[in-house]
C-alpha cells in the first residue's frame, strides 16, 4: 500500500511487513507528543486497538515509535518499517507529523474511519523506506467563508483534510461585502448587522435565482481560538483576512460612517446580497484607520505569532478597490493633495502602508492580494498573486515575498469539466489533470528572485458553493493534485507522470470515500452534485499564460 499522495521523495520497499496488535504501543518523545497523541487518537478509532504509550522506543513487538533527528530539515522526515517496528523521525515536530500522516496512508483507506470495521482485521505496514521533505514551505488553502459561511464544524474538518495532504497553510477569509464572520468586542454590530444578509443570489449573478432565506453567521471568539489552536496542534498556520479598502459593504453596513458618506447615503446600505464588487469602499480618514486599528488588536489577540511558522502573517486583502467614490469624495480628494499622493492608486498605497507599518510595529507581517503593489508596494508587504503570474514576478522582483495562487490555474470555483452537468460552471475549465500540471514558479525568475516564492496555494471562492458538500465538489479532487505540486518535487508540467498520479488516485479515493468527501468522481458528477437550471460564468477558451 505505497500509493501515496502527495508522492514522497523517495521509496524503497522491503519484503515484510509490520503488524499492529493489541500489543503495539506508541512511543512519543517529548519533542513528538503531539504526533504522538493525534496518532494514537485517530488509529484507536479506525482499528479498535488499544495502542498504549509506549514508555522506550522499543517497548513491544509491532509498535510505533516518534522522535526527532536534528540532522533532517525543518519539515524532513524519514520513516522505517521493519522487523523490529515502525520508525519516524523528522527534524521537526512538523516533520515527525507529516510523517504520521504517511503512516495513516500505509495502513490504508479504513485507517481514515473513525469507527473499526472488523475487530479481527489485520492492520500491516509493509516494510519499507520512505524519505521525504517539501519543496515549498507555504503550502496553502484559502477558504472563503464570508461569501457562503461554513459552521466551526466544518473548518475543522477541513483542517483534518488539509493536514491529510501535507498542506500547512489556512488562509481563512473572513469579510467581504456579502459578510463579515469574526466577532469583534469593540465593535458588535460587525457581527450583529454585518454577519447577516436578507437573501441570497443563486447563482452567477447574472442568474435571476434567488434564495429568500436570510444566510449568514459568525465565529465567536473563542471559535477563533479553538479553530487556530486546532490547526497549530495539525502543524498548519492560520493567516487570517480582514480586507480594505475594498470588499468592505458589509462593515460599512454595520458602521455607516466608515464609508464616503459625502458621496452616498451609507445609512441606506445592507450587507450585499449579490455576487461581483462593491463601488461601496472604506473612506480614507482617520477615524476609519483608527477603527480597523481596533479590529487588528483584536484579530492579532485572537491570531497570536507562534501559532505556526507563516502565523505572523496578517492577510488585508487590498484587491479589487473601485475607486469611482474616491473620486467623487471632497475628503478623499482632500486627503490626496494633503499627502501629496498623485492619485487614487496612490491613495490606496497609502491605506495598505498604513498597515503595514502598524503591523510591523507589532511584530507581524502584511500580506495581500497583488493590487497592492499598484501605486506603490508597502515596504515588508508580501504579495499572493492571483491576477496571473505578473504580480508574483513583479514583487520578487521587487525583493518581496510572493505566495502563488494564479486564477488560471488554482482557483476551484472554476469548472472541472467543458460538459453541461458541471453544477453553476464557473470561469475556464481546469481539469485534475491542469492541477497536477500546474508550476508555481515563473520561468523569468532568476534562481535568485525565485527565492522570494514562499510557495503556493489553491483558493476556494464560495459565491456559488453554498453548502459543505459544494465545497467538497469543488475542491477534490483537484486539491490532492495540488497537495502533490506543492509538497513534491515534480518534472516539469509537461514531464509529470499524470497517469502515474491517476493509478495513484484510485487508492486515494477510497481514502475520501471512508472521511466522506464528496469529491467530483472522475466519470463526472453524479446526479445530486448537479445544479440543472442554475445560470454559471463558463469562459471558453485556455487560459491566459500571464
Amino acid at each position: 500500500m505505497t500509493e501515496l499522495i502527495p508522492a514522497p521523495r523517495s521509496v524503497v520497499a522491503g519484503s515484510g511487513e509490520v503488524r499492529l496488535t493489541a500489543r503495539s504501543e506508541i512511543y512519543a518523545s517529548s519533542e513528538t507528543e503531539g504526533a504522538g497523541n493525534w496518532l494514537r487518537t485517530v488509529l484507536r478509532q479506525a482499528t479498535g486497538l488499544p495502542l498504549r504509550e509506549g514508555r522506550e522506543l522499543d517497548d513491544a513487538e509491532g509498535g510505533i515509535g516518534l522522535q526527532l533527528d536534528p540532522g533532517l530539515g525543518p519539515e524532513e522526515y524519514r520513516l522505517v518499517s521493519d522487523s523490529s517496528g515502525v520508525l519516524i523521525e523528522g527534524g521537526s515536530a512538523a516533520g515527525v507529523f507529516w510523517g504520521a500522516q504517511t503512516l495513516r496512508q500505509l495502513l490504508g483507506p479504513d485507517a481514515y474511519r473513525r469507527a473499526p470495521l472488523d475487530r479481527d482485521r489485520a492492520w500491516t505496514v509493509p516494510h519499507v523506506t520512505i524519505e521525504d521533505s517539501p519543496r515549498f514551505r507555504w503550502r496553502g488553502l484559502m477558504l472563503d467563508v464570508a461569501r457562503h459561511f461554513m459552521p466551526k464544524e466544518g473548518v475543522l474538518r477541513q483542517l483534518d483534510l488539509m493536514a491529510a495532504h501535507k498542506l500547512n497553510v489556512f488562509h481563512f477569509h473572513l469579510t467581504d461585502d456579502q459578510g463579515w464572520r469574526v466577532e469583534i468586542k469593540r465593535y458588535p454590530k460587525l457581527t450583529e448587522t454585518g454577519s447577516w444578509r436578507a437573501r441570497t443570489k443563486f447563482g452567477h449573478r447574472a442568474s435571476p435565482l434567488w434564495d429568500e432565506k436570510p444566510h449568514g453567521g459568525f465565529y465567536t471568539q473563542d471559535d477563533i481560538r479553538e479553530i487556530v489552536a486546532y490547526a497549530a496542534e495539525r502543524h498548519i498556520s492560520v493567516v487570517p483576512e480582514i480586507d480594505v479598502p475594498g470588499h468592505s459593504q458589509a462593515a460599512i453596513a454595520a458602521y455607516p460612517e466608515l464609508g464616503n458618506t459625502d458621496v452616498i447615503d451609507t445609512t441606506a446600505l445592507s450587507v450585499l446580497d449579490t455576487w461581483g464588487i462593491s463601488a461601496n469602499v472604506l473612506a480614507p480618514t482617520d477615524n476609519t484607520l483608527r477603527f480597523y486599528e481596533g479590529v487588528f488588536e483584536e484579530v492579532l489577540e485572537l491570531f497570536p505569532a507562534g501559532a505556526g511558522e507563516f502565523s505572523e502573517f496578517i492577510h488585508v486583502g487590498g484587491d479589487e478597490c473601485r475607486k469611482d467614490q474616491w473620486k467623487q469624495s471632497t475628503a478623499a480628494q482632500g486627503r490626496i493633495k494633503e499627502l501629496g499622493l498623485a492619485d487614487e492608486d496612490e491613495l490606496q498605497a497609502w491605506f495598505i502602508a498604513h498597515f503595514d507599518t502598524w503591523l510591523t510595529a507589532r511584530g507581524r507581517r502584511l500580506i495581500g492580494w497583488d493590487e497592492i503593489l499598484e501605486g506603490g508596494l508597502a515596504e515588508g508587504a508580501a504579495v499572493a498573486s492571483w491576477r496571473g503570474y505578473a504580480g508574483g514576478v513583479a514583487a520578487a522582483r521587487a525583493g518581496h515575498d510572493v505566495v502563488m495562487c494564479p486564477e488560471q490555474y488554482v482557483y476551484l470555483d472554476h469548472r472541472q469539466a467543458p460538459g453541461e452537468d458541471e453544477p453553476v460552471p464557473i470561469g475556464y475549465v481546469r481539469t485534475l489533470e491542469d492541477v497536477y500540471r500546474f508550476e508555481p514558479v515563473p520561468q523569468q525568475l532568476t534562481e535568485a528572485e525565485a527565492r522570494h516564492v514562499l510557495g503556493t496555494q489553491a483558493n476556494v471562492w464560495t459565491e456559488v458553493m453554498e453548502s459543505q458538500e459544494r465545497v467538497d465538489y469543488q475542491s477534490y479532487p483537484r486539491l490532492s493534485a495540488f497537495a502533490e505540486v506543492a509538497w513534491s518535487s515534480l518534472p516539469a508540467p509537461g514531464e509529470r507522470d499524470f497517469a502515474g498520479f491517476e493509478e495513484r488516485m484510485a487508492v486515494h479515493y477510497r481514502r475520501l470515500d471512508a472521511r466522506g468527501v464528496g469529491y467530483r468522481p472522475p466519470t463526472g458528477p453524479l446526479p445530486w452534485q448537479q445544479r440543472p437550471g442554475v445560470l454559471g460564468r463558463p469562459i471558453e477558451g485556455a487560459p491566459p499564460n500571464r
